[in-house]
């Protein structure tokens, strides 16, 4: 019963990653405010970075890098510093997931966004602008770069650069535990310890 409320559990991650050098890109640039009236957490993909990734008249804009092979394939995205910035919205982290990243790399996230990600299957990770910068080189290159949650490290080349991450938060990505699958484990642990009541102590949940 438990397995249909996890998310996809996260451990390795390879990819060309794609990189966004703005700074400040807050969550209404991630998804305008006119796709959030729905509460489903997929199909919005399609309108990640849409005053970005669209003209005026809703046509595909070809130089936006989202929009371009192979970074339109992308699952790992490196980010300007303060991404995810501005209201809290979750559908930000809803769209980046349903477009297919995996992974966000920058130097610093707001507060709000960063928790989000990691309840929707994102790995958010912290590190130097020098080691974004590096990292950068690689997506012009055309380049995989690997990730490893497990180790805590980002592969690129011969190079090893690590991160930090809560281990509670390590912990719940790496077994697909989003809040539900969270609320339901600690369900049915509640439900095998009454059972196991009524086989030791049935008078403690009988009725008068």
């Amino acid at each position: 019963m438990l397995e249909k409320y996890k998310m996809e559990k996260f451990n390795n991650l390879k990819s060309i990653p794609s990189y966004l050098s703005l700074q400040n890109i807050d969550t209404d640039m991630i998804i305008p405010k006119q796709f959030l009236k729905t509460i489903k957490r997929t199909g919005l993909g399609k309108s990640l970075f849409y005053e970005m990734r669209y003209d005026e008249n809703g046509r595909i804009n070809d130089k936006f890098l989202l929009n371009q092979k192979p970074y339109n394939n992308s699952k790992i995205l490196l980010a300007g510093k303060n991404f995810g910035c501005g209201s809290s919205r979750e559908h930000a982290p809803w769209a980046l997931s349903d477009f297919g990243i995996k992974c966000v790399i920058s130097s610093s996230f707001a507060d709000i966004f960063y928790n989000n990600c990691f309840k929707n299957g994102i790995l958010p990770i912290k590190i130097e602008d020098k080691f974004v910068l590096e990292l950068a080189e690689y997506s012009k290159r055309k380049e995989e770069i690997e990730i490893s949650l497990e180790k805590q490290e980002i592969k690129h080349g011969n190079k090893i650069i690590k991160f930090e991450v809560d281990a509670f938060k390590k912990k719940c990505l790496m077994e697909g535990l989003d809040d539900i699958a969270l609320s339901m484990e600690k369900i049915q642990k509640i439900d095998d310890y009454e059972k196991k009541l009524l086989t030791t102590k049935p008078w403690v949940l009988t009725n008068g």
